[in-house]
Protein backbone atom coordinates (compact mmCIF):
# COMPACT_ATOMS: atom_id res chain seq x y z
CA UNK A 1 0.00 0.00 0.00
CA UNK A 2 1.05 3.67 -1.07
CA UNK A 3 -0.27 6.91 -1.47
CA UNK A 4 -0.75 10.45 -0.79
CA UNK A 5 -0.51 12.11 2.49
CA UNK A 6 -0.64 15.57 3.49
CA UNK A 7 2.32 17.22 5.41
CA UNK A 8 2.95 20.79 7.35
CA UNK A 9 6.10 22.83 6.65
CA UNK A 10 7.93 25.96 7.59
CA UNK A 11 7.61 27.25 4.54
CA UNK A 12 10.13 30.39 5.86
CA UNK A 13 10.16 32.06 9.08
CA UNK A 14 6.88 32.54 9.98
CA UNK A 15 5.41 31.07 7.30
CA UNK A 16 3.70 27.39 7.41
CA UNK A 17 1.67 25.73 4.62
CA UNK A 18 0.32 22.16 4.31
CA UNK A 19 2.37 19.67 1.75
CA UNK A 20 1.54 17.00 -0.81
CA UNK A 21 3.66 14.17 0.17
CA UNK A 22 3.64 10.55 -1.48
CA UNK A 23 4.30 7.73 1.02
CA UNK A 24 5.79 4.72 -0.33
CA UNK A 25 4.87 0.94 0.22
CA UNK A 26 6.39 -0.12 3.54
CA UNK A 27 9.14 -2.64 3.77
CA UNK A 28 8.96 -5.71 5.98
CA UNK A 29 10.79 -3.99 8.98
CA UNK A 30 8.82 -1.13 8.51
CA UNK A 31 4.97 0.64 9.70
CA UNK A 32 2.41 2.74 7.38
CA UNK A 33 0.65 4.92 10.46
CA UNK A 34 -2.47 6.96 9.70
CA UNK A 35 -2.33 10.07 12.26
CA UNK A 36 -4.58 10.40 14.83
CA UNK A 37 -3.24 13.67 16.74
CA UNK A 38 -0.32 15.52 17.02
CA UNK A 39 1.34 18.02 19.86
CA UNK A 40 2.66 21.30 19.28
CA UNK A 41 5.49 21.61 21.61
CA UNK A 42 5.11 25.14 22.53
CA UNK A 43 8.37 26.22 23.59
CA UNK A 44 10.33 24.27 20.95
CA UNK A 45 8.53 24.47 17.97
CA UNK A 46 7.34 28.02 18.21
CA UNK A 47 11.59 29.00 17.99
CA UNK A 48 11.66 26.90 14.68
CA UNK A 49 8.78 28.29 13.18
CA UNK A 50 9.75 31.90 14.06
CA UNK A 51 13.85 31.22 12.85
CA UNK A 52 15.18 31.48 15.79
CA UNK A 53 17.65 28.24 16.17
CA UNK A 54 21.03 29.34 16.05
CA UNK A 55 23.11 28.01 13.55
CA UNK A 56 25.27 26.62 15.86
CA UNK A 57 22.76 24.16 17.17
CA UNK A 58 21.26 23.37 14.08
CA UNK A 59 23.15 19.79 14.14
CA UNK A 60 21.75 19.44 17.80
CA UNK A 61 17.93 20.64 16.67
CA UNK A 62 17.28 18.05 14.62
CA UNK A 63 14.37 16.01 15.22
CA UNK A 64 14.57 12.06 14.26
CA UNK A 65 12.15 12.94 11.46
CA UNK A 66 12.87 15.93 9.96
CA UNK A 67 12.80 16.87 6.77
CA UNK A 68 14.55 20.02 5.42
CA UNK A 69 17.06 21.98 6.78
CA UNK A 70 16.85 25.05 9.39
CA UNK A 71 16.08 27.63 9.10
CA UNK A 72 13.60 26.50 6.41
CA UNK A 73 11.83 25.24 4.36
CA UNK A 74 11.31 22.27 7.51
CA UNK A 75 9.43 19.77 8.43
CA UNK A 76 9.36 19.66 12.07
CA UNK A 77 7.31 18.04 14.77
CA UNK A 78 7.80 15.28 17.47
CA UNK A 79 4.61 14.13 19.15
CA UNK A 80 2.55 12.42 16.76
CA UNK A 81 -0.09 9.63 17.99
CA UNK A 82 -1.89 7.65 15.20
CA UNK A 83 -3.01 3.87 14.72
CA UNK A 84 -0.90 1.38 12.28
CA UNK A 85 -2.54 0.89 9.22
CA UNK A 86 0.11 -2.07 7.33
CA UNK A 87 3.19 -3.54 9.13
CA UNK A 88 4.05 -6.64 11.84
CA UNK A 89 0.89 -8.65 12.77
CA UNK A 90 1.94 -7.34 16.74
CA UNK A 91 1.38 -4.10 15.45
CA UNK A 92 -1.29 -3.94 13.24
CA UNK A 93 -4.16 -1.90 14.01
CA UNK A 94 -2.52 -0.17 17.47
CA UNK A 95 -2.62 3.24 18.69
CA UNK A 96 0.90 3.95 19.18
CA UNK A 97 3.56 6.83 19.49
CA UNK A 98 6.29 8.36 17.46
CA UNK A 99 8.45 11.57 17.07
CA UNK A 100 7.13 12.02 13.44
CA UNK A 101 6.33 15.68 12.20
CA UNK A 102 2.65 17.20 11.25
CA UNK A 103 1.56 14.47 9.02
CA UNK A 104 -1.39 12.57 7.88
CA UNK A 105 0.11 9.39 6.92
CA UNK A 106 3.76 8.31 7.24
CA UNK A 107 6.17 5.15 6.96
CA UNK A 108 9.06 4.48 10.02
CA UNK A 109 10.44 1.74 10.93
CA UNK A 110 8.26 -0.67 13.19
CA UNK A 111 11.23 0.20 16.14
CA UNK A 112 10.41 3.77 15.81
CA UNK A 113 7.03 3.42 17.23
CA UNK A 114 6.05 2.64 20.90
CA UNK A 115 2.35 1.05 21.41
CA UNK A 116 0.07 3.15 23.47
CA UNK A 117 -1.73 1.64 26.47
CA UNK A 118 -4.94 1.04 26.35
CA UNK A 119 -6.33 3.01 28.89
CA UNK A 120 -4.74 6.12 27.94
CA UNK A 121 -6.85 8.19 25.11
CA UNK A 122 -5.14 8.80 21.92
CA UNK A 123 -5.21 12.77 21.93
CA UNK A 124 -3.57 12.58 25.44
CA UNK A 125 -0.63 10.05 24.48
CA UNK A 126 0.37 13.15 22.22
CA UNK A 127 2.13 14.04 25.87
CA UNK A 128 3.78 11.22 25.75
CA UNK A 129 7.65 13.21 24.42
CA UNK A 130 6.84 16.12 27.04
CA UNK A 131 6.45 13.53 29.93
CA UNK A 132 9.42 12.02 28.88
CA UNK A 133 11.43 15.16 29.11
CA UNK A 134 9.87 15.44 32.49
CA UNK A 135 10.65 12.06 33.68
CA UNK A 136 14.01 12.89 32.71
CA UNK A 137 14.97 16.18 34.28
CA UNK A 138 13.30 14.42 37.77
CA UNK A 139 16.19 12.06 37.27
CA UNK A 140 18.72 14.29 36.78
CA UNK A 141 17.31 16.80 40.26
CA UNK A 142 16.88 13.35 42.09
CA UNK A 143 14.77 14.49 44.64
CA UNK A 144 14.20 12.75 48.07
CA UNK A 145 11.26 11.82 50.25
CA UNK A 146 10.03 15.36 51.65
CA UNK A 147 11.96 17.54 49.67
CA UNK A 148 11.01 21.53 48.82
CA UNK A 149 11.12 21.51 45.27
CA UNK A 150 9.86 24.88 43.64
CA UNK A 151 8.69 24.34 39.99
CA UNK A 152 9.48 27.58 37.85
CA UNK A 153 7.83 28.18 34.41
CA UNK A 154 4.39 26.70 34.16
CA UNK A 155 4.41 26.12 30.71
CA UNK A 156 3.72 22.52 29.24
CA UNK A 157 7.12 20.98 30.30
CA UNK A 158 6.91 22.66 33.79
CA UNK A 159 3.17 21.56 34.73
CA UNK A 160 4.86 18.26 33.71
CA UNK A 161 7.43 18.30 35.86
CA UNK A 162 4.99 19.52 38.79
CA UNK A 163 2.67 16.85 38.34
CA UNK A 164 5.40 14.02 38.69
CA UNK A 165 7.28 15.83 41.57
CA UNK A 166 3.40 15.61 43.55
CA UNK A 167 3.30 12.16 43.69
CA UNK A 168 6.27 11.68 45.67
CA UNK A 169 5.66 11.10 49.76
CA UNK A 170 6.02 14.05 51.42
CA UNK A 171 7.27 16.86 49.23
CA UNK A 172 6.22 20.32 49.04
CA UNK A 173 5.76 21.49 45.17
CA UNK A 174 5.28 24.87 44.48
CA UNK A 175 4.75 26.17 40.61
CA UNK A 176 6.22 29.64 40.32
CA UNK A 177 4.79 31.57 37.68
CA UNK A 178 3.98 35.21 36.74
CA UNK A 179 0.59 34.52 34.73
CA UNK A 180 -2.10 33.97 37.78
CA UNK A 181 -4.50 31.65 35.52
CA UNK A 182 -1.69 28.99 36.15
CA UNK A 183 -3.30 28.90 39.74
CA UNK A 184 -6.50 26.72 38.67
CA UNK A 185 -4.42 24.78 36.40
CA UNK A 186 -1.79 23.95 39.60
CA UNK A 187 -4.65 23.09 41.56
CA UNK A 188 -5.61 20.24 39.70
CA UNK A 189 -2.26 19.41 39.50
CA UNK A 190 -2.25 18.59 42.89
CA UNK A 191 0.47 21.40 43.72
CA UNK A 192 1.08 25.00 44.95
CA UNK A 193 0.63 28.13 42.59
CA UNK A 194 2.63 31.19 43.80
CA UNK A 195 3.42 34.15 42.24
CA UNK A 196 7.20 34.75 41.53
CA UNK A 197 7.32 37.25 44.24
CA UNK A 198 5.43 35.51 46.59
CA UNK A 199 6.82 31.78 46.13
CA UNK A 200 8.47 30.36 49.20
CA UNK A 201 12.29 30.15 49.75
CA UNK A 202 14.75 27.02 51.41
CA UNK A 203 14.30 24.68 48.37
CA UNK A 204 16.60 21.50 48.10
CA UNK A 205 15.03 21.82 44.21
CA UNK A 206 14.37 24.09 41.77
CA UNK A 207 13.65 22.83 38.29
CA UNK A 208 13.06 26.02 35.87
CA UNK A 209 11.41 25.56 32.65
CA UNK A 210 10.55 29.42 32.01
CA UNK A 211 12.86 30.28 29.66
CA UNK A 212 13.81 33.67 30.27
CA UNK A 213 16.64 35.19 32.64
CA UNK A 214 14.14 36.28 35.42
CA UNK A 215 13.03 32.95 36.14
CA UNK A 216 16.81 31.50 36.09
CA UNK A 217 17.35 34.16 38.64
CA UNK A 218 14.42 33.28 41.06
CA UNK A 219 14.77 30.18 41.05
CA UNK A 220 18.47 30.81 42.16
CA UNK A 221 17.00 32.73 44.66
CA UNK A 222 14.57 30.13 46.18
CA UNK A 223 17.80 27.97 46.97
CA UNK A 224 18.22 27.11 50.18
CA UNK A 225 22.50 26.17 50.89
CA UNK A 226 23.67 23.57 48.64
CA UNK A 227 20.65 23.64 46.64
CA UNK A 228 20.67 23.15 42.70
CA UNK A 229 18.87 24.54 40.17
CA UNK A 230 17.75 22.09 36.97
CA UNK A 231 17.94 24.23 33.84
CA UNK A 232 15.05 22.81 31.46
CA UNK A 233 14.30 25.94 29.18
CA UNK A 234 15.90 26.37 26.10
CA UNK A 235 16.73 29.71 25.07
CA UNK A 236 17.67 29.67 21.07
CA UNK A 237 19.14 32.38 20.48
CA UNK A 238 18.77 34.59 23.08
CA UNK A 239 21.23 35.52 25.78
CA UNK A 240 20.70 34.74 28.90
CA UNK A 241 22.15 37.29 32.23
CA UNK A 242 21.68 35.87 35.71
CA UNK A 243 23.61 36.63 39.11
CA UNK A 244 26.50 34.54 39.97
CA UNK A 245 27.99 37.28 42.54
CA UNK A 246 25.53 38.10 45.43
CA UNK A 247 24.60 34.93 47.43
CA UNK A 248 25.49 31.89 44.26
CA UNK A 249 28.79 31.51 45.89
CA UNK A 250 27.86 31.82 49.30
CA UNK A 251 25.14 29.65 49.29
CA UNK A 252 27.04 26.92 47.40
CA UNK A 253 24.43 26.97 44.60
CA UNK A 254 24.83 24.90 41.13
CA UNK A 255 23.00 24.96 38.18
CA UNK A 256 22.73 21.97 36.15
CA UNK A 257 21.50 21.06 32.68
CA UNK A 258 18.90 18.56 31.61
CA UNK A 259 18.68 17.61 28.18
CA UNK A 260 15.90 14.63 26.60
CA UNK A 261 18.38 13.92 24.29
CA UNK A 262 20.52 12.07 26.95
CA UNK A 263 19.87 9.79 30.10
CA UNK A 264 21.74 10.39 33.18
CA UNK A 265 25.15 8.70 33.71
CA UNK A 266 24.82 4.95 36.08
CA UNK A 267 21.43 5.16 35.51
CA UNK A 268 20.59 2.37 33.26
CA UNK A 269 17.37 3.11 31.37
CA UNK A 270 17.35 2.59 27.45
CA UNK A 271 15.60 5.59 25.87
CA UNK A 272 12.29 3.27 25.16
CA UNK A 273 12.46 2.39 28.80
CA UNK A 274 12.06 5.68 29.74
CA UNK A 275 9.32 6.28 27.33
CA UNK A 276 7.54 3.32 28.64
CA UNK A 277 7.68 5.02 32.11
CA UNK A 278 6.08 8.34 30.18
CA UNK A 279 3.16 6.29 28.65
CA UNK A 280 2.57 4.32 32.21
CA UNK A 281 2.50 7.89 33.93
CA UNK A 282 0.09 8.98 31.53
CA UNK A 283 -2.70 6.84 32.62
CA UNK A 284 -3.82 9.21 35.50
CA UNK A 285 -6.16 11.67 34.36
CA UNK A 286 -4.44 14.41 36.10
CA UNK A 287 -2.22 15.04 32.51
CA UNK A 288 -5.36 15.76 31.28
CA UNK A 289 -5.25 19.43 32.80
CA UNK A 290 -2.26 20.40 30.02
CA UNK A 291 -4.24 19.62 27.07
CA UNK A 292 -5.89 23.06 26.41
CA UNK A 293 -6.86 23.31 23.00
CA UNK A 294 -7.36 21.66 20.12
CA UNK A 295 -7.84 22.53 16.46
CA UNK A 296 -7.89 20.43 12.97
CA UNK A 297 -5.03 19.81 10.97
CA UNK A 298 -6.02 21.91 7.96
CA UNK A 299 -5.87 25.10 11.12
CA UNK A 300 -2.23 24.60 11.55
CA UNK A 301 -0.93 27.10 9.29
CA UNK A 302 -2.60 29.58 10.73
CA UNK A 303 -2.57 27.85 14.67
CA UNK A 304 1.13 28.16 14.70
CA UNK A 305 1.82 32.03 14.50
CA UNK A 306 -0.99 32.65 17.60
CA UNK A 307 0.99 29.70 19.64
CA UNK A 308 4.20 31.78 18.98
CA UNK A 309 2.99 35.23 19.45
CA UNK A 310 0.63 33.94 22.50
CA UNK A 311 -2.64 35.37 20.85
CA UNK A 312 -3.96 31.88 21.32
CA UNK A 313 -2.54 30.79 25.02
CA UNK A 314 -1.82 27.13 25.42
CA UNK A 315 0.11 24.20 27.26
CA UNK A 316 -0.31 21.13 24.95
CA UNK A 317 -2.38 22.56 21.81
CA UNK A 318 -3.68 19.05 20.11
CA UNK A 319 -3.67 18.55 16.33
CA UNK A 320 -6.82 16.43 15.22
CA UNK A 321 -6.76 14.65 11.71
CA UNK A 322 -8.83 13.92 9.60
CA UNK A 323 -9.95 10.41 8.09
CA UNK A 324 -8.47 10.66 4.72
Amino acid sequence: MSGDARAFWLAYPGKGEIRPEHVAAPAGDEVLVRTLHTGVSRGTETLVFTGRVPASQWPHMRAPFQHGDFPAPVKYGYLNVGVVEQGPAELLGRTVFSLFPHQTRFVVPASAVTVVPDDVPAHRAVLAGTVETAVNALWDAAPLVGDRIAVVGGGMVGCSVAAIAAMLPGVRVQLVDPDESRAAVADRLGVSYVHPDDALGDCDLAIHASATSAGLTRALELLAPEGTVVELSWYGDREVTVPLGEFFHSRRLTVRSSQVGGITPGRRRTYAERLAVALDLLRNPVFETLVTGRSGFDELPEVLPRLADGSLPALCHVIDYPEE
